[in-house]
């Protein structure tokens, strides 16, 4: 088993407004090439010696992973639908309090978000409430002044956003380049500080469901590497880092971090925290940071365990967390690994808390069938099988509310969350499915996930500080489990 970690939260109090130099780097949709510099600006500023942290807009737990490889340093996400605006506020200016630079990568366009009328969501948003200065990566493919007409709807659409510079990419050659530098400096008052030429070798790779590993392997390492050098030949680092360093102070808000719930409470260390056990590996691997730092406020001790290396639940735990990933890539090798599954059959029988999210729920099905069509058992707790799709399942965001009361949520009570997913979970029909949530996104509501006794489990992703006294139940219900084991039969 390999060695597990502790997560530990430090608190701070309010104080006067803080330098945090930072930029958002936004682009004028999906796949104008964000990614890319967001990637190759990290790296070209760590060759510096710089200490960058890395943010990400939106949901998204695969370009944090990214960061994180880039950086050396743990991502972190914002969202301003999921979490309320002073939780972001604080959060963000909490991360990169040893940071020398934060460099936050948009969502899809900068003004792309939940509505189709206001910016909630959107990176727009985010650059408003972390009053940070926007880096606008525009792919001028095709383009000569018109180039011009994109940057300036841009700025005019919201004035308030400030858009500090434009990155040009894929350029045709480097009259391409002049031309559209020439024409986007003349009709909007921005510089364009620098651009890349077309190149294949730095495209990032399709989502595909390997590139975790590829990332652990450090396979990616000459991508990097690559954009590195490009961004350092074809863009003013200097000038960036003027603009990043004049971003205003930030002052802490030290607010409640949802304006709907109590405040998380944090408990003093009294050498009797309950154990949560988190699987974490390239099969698990979707978790919010804060969501672990929130449970460590609320008491707890985390300890990481990888299913994949073999590791079964580790004997210390009072509750278990799930999370998401691509079980399904690796179905064979957690089928195999027995000490896990039986692991978990063990705590659902004693009544452990056991909460699992989207391939954690997967795994807790009866079996799960890949895109081969191979069929692998697995803990059989949940009366039902899980099966891959070649077309997407699920996407958006989405606000849970609890049917009956559970790990986390009195009934009533509501998480907000996104799902994301290709399989769908065929529950036996002879059973009938406990459903956890009334789940409402973008085309409507409708019951969701699995609850019977301490075993919760569902599809979306939940973010607990969209209401935070859900941590706290979940740290309870792991403590009175602690305390019941620690009694022993007949006390």
């Amino acid at each position: 088993m390999k060695e597990r970690s502790e997560f530990n939260v430090m608190e701070k109090s309010p104080g006067e407004p803080q330098h945090r130099p930072r930029l958002i780097i936004a682009g004028t949709g999906s796949g104008s090439g964000k990614t890319t510099v967001t990637l190759g600006l990290m790296r070209a500023f760590a060759r510096r010696g710089l200490k960058v942290q890395g943010f990400k807009c939106g949901p998204d737990y695969i370009d944090p992973a990214y960061h994180a490889a880039v950086t050396g340093r743990s991502a972190r996400n914002l969202d301003s639908w999921m979490t309320s605006h002073s939780y972001l506020q604080e959060y963000f200016l909490r991360s990169s309090a040893d940071a020398e630079l934060s460099i936050v990568e948009g969502v899809m366009g900068l003004y792309d978000g939940k509505e189709a009328t206001q910016l909630t969501g959107s990176t727009a948003e985010i650059a408003l409430l972390t009053a940070s200065p926007v880096l606008l990566v525009a792919d001028v493919r095709s383009m000569g002044r018109s180039a011009a007409a994109v940057v300036l709807g841009f700025r005019q659409l919201e004035p308030r956003v400030q858009i500090a510079a434009v990155i040009v990419n894929r350029c045709g050659s480097p009259g391409h380049y002049r031309t559209v530098k020439a024409a986007i400096e003349a009709a909007c008052g921005i510089p364009v500080i620098g651009g890349l030429m077309r190149d294949g070798e730095l495209d990032i790779p399709e989502r595909h469901l390997g590139l975790l590993p590829a990332l652990e392997r450090g396979e990616l390492e000459p991508l990097f590497g690559h954009a590195a050098d490009m961004l350092e030949a074809g863009v003013n680092l200097d000038q960036l880092l003027e603009i990043a360093d004049s971003a205003p102070p930030l002052q802490y808000i030290g607010t409640d971090v949802s304006p709907s719930a109590p405040a998380v409470t944090v408990r003093q260390n009294n050498g009797d925290f309950p154990v949560i056990a988190v699987a974490k590996d390239a099969a698990f691997n979707f978790y919010y940071a804060d969501n672990l730092e929130l449970l460590a406020r609320a008491g707890a001790r985390l300890l990481e365990f990888s299913p994949l290396c073999g590791d079964p639940v580790p004997p210390e735990a009072d509750g278990i967390y799930l999370g998401g990933g691509f079980p399904e890539e690796f179905a064979a090798q957690i089928s195999a690994n027995a000490g896990f599954l039986d692991g978990l059959r063990t705590a659902a029988v004693l009544g452990m808390p056991l909460y699992a999210e989207c391939g954690g729920y997967m795994v807790l099905a009866r079996s799960i069938t890949d895109r081969a069509g191979s069929v692998h058992r697995m803990a059989g707790i949940i009366p039902a099988h899980a099966v891959m799709q070649q077309r997407r399942a699920a996407l958006g965001y989405r606000e849970v509310t609890a049917l009956q009361d559970s790990l986390l949520l009195k009934q009533g009570e509501s998480l907000r969350g996104h799902e994301f997913h290709y399989s769908v979970m065929h529950y036996d029909e002879q059973e009938q499915q406990p459903y956890a949530y009334e789940s409402r996104g973008r085309s409507g509501s409708q019951p969701e996930g699995y609850l019977q006794g301490n075993v919760m489990a569902a599809y979306a992703h939940i973010h607990l500080a969209s209401y935070p006294q859900a941590a706290v139940r979940f740290i309870s219900a792991c403590r009175l489990y602690r305390e019941q084991r620690n009694a022993g039969p007949g006390r």
